[in-house]
């Protein structure tokens, strides 16, 4: 005989499981954004920064050569110096071989300092030769002046080295010494004047010397009455005049009360044509 057992009931916990048929929802791709990153330019040079690797235009290469003849009237570069820049400066094909041919050079337009005075300094006049003391020493501003068929100036304050060159051709100079100092106590202004004419003007009781040949030309100079004063500069004027001349006058510095025109050496009116 079976003996028959009753069954448990069943409770919550203990049915079956039926098996789940759920699909778990799909996992969501992030979508990739559009990346808006640009691929890197590199930023356009601006204007006077450094351009080293660039090539140079026909422009910038006339521009060099522009400041070079300039640099020459102003008297900072001699013939043999420019001719060598000049040469350089048609070769160059990148920035980085035409920047060092001015670099040692003044911007356009802009100034050079000038060598400074001593302490005190002033612009002697007649009969004041205390002062003259106080404009002898120093460095020279200028060497050299170069006119071909063009000009030079130097006057105002400006220091006179020990030997000046100055060269006209088919051009004219002048060279003001009224308001100058001198690196010596006597400085030599070699002039060579062809068909041109150079102009050299001194203040009262600077003693000149005139030692140039005229061929075809002169040097415009007699000994006038006028005595040096003591510890004034001497200015000894050399050179050759080829169809041109060379003229020496005395004249009062500005501001100073004197004649308004002014008198060449012997005291004669200075001509107008040279």
């Amino acid at each position: 005989m079976n003996e028959e057992r009753p069954e448990k009931p069943l409770t919550e916990g203990s049915l079956p499981q039926e098996p789940s048929f759920e699909k778990a929802p799909p996992e969501k791709a992030s979508p990739q954004k559009p990346s808006l990153e640009k691929p890197s330019l590199e930023k356009p040079p601006l204007a006077g920064e450094a351009l080293p690797q660039l090539r140079a235009s026909d422009a910038d290469r006339e521009r060099v050569v522009e400041r070079l003849r300039d640099a020459v009237a102003e008297g900072r570069l001699d013939m043999e110096e420019f001719e060598e820049r000049l040469d350089a400066a048609y070769k160059s094909r990148t920035y980085a071989e035409l920047e060092p041919l001015t670099r040692d050079l003044p911007q356009a337009g802009a100034e050079a300092p000038l060598a400074s005075a001593p302490p005190g300094s002033g612009v002697a006049r007649a009969g004041s030769g205390s002062a003259w003391a106080e404009r002898i020493g120093g460095k020279g501003t200028w060497s050299t002046g170069i006119a071909v068929m063009s000009g030079f100036q130097r006057k105002g304050r400006w220091t006179v080295p020990a030997r000046f060159d100055a060269f006209a051709l088919m051009g004219g100079g002048e060279l003001d010494l009224r308001e100058a100092n001198f690196a010596e106590p006597e400085v030599v202004i070699n002039c060579i004047a062809v068909m041109g004419g150079i102009e050299i003007t001194v203040p009262p009781g600077v003693e000149v010397d005139v030692r140039g040949i005229g061929f075809m030309g002169a040097f415009d100079h007699r000994e006038g009455p006028e005595q040096p004063e003591p510890g004034a500069p001497r200015v000894v004027v050399t050179g050759l005049a080829l169809m041109g001349g060379v003229e020496v006058r005395v004249k009062e510095p500005k501001g100073a009360k004197g004649p308004k025109r002014g008198k060449s050496v012997d005291g004669r009116p200075p001509r107008k044509e040279l």
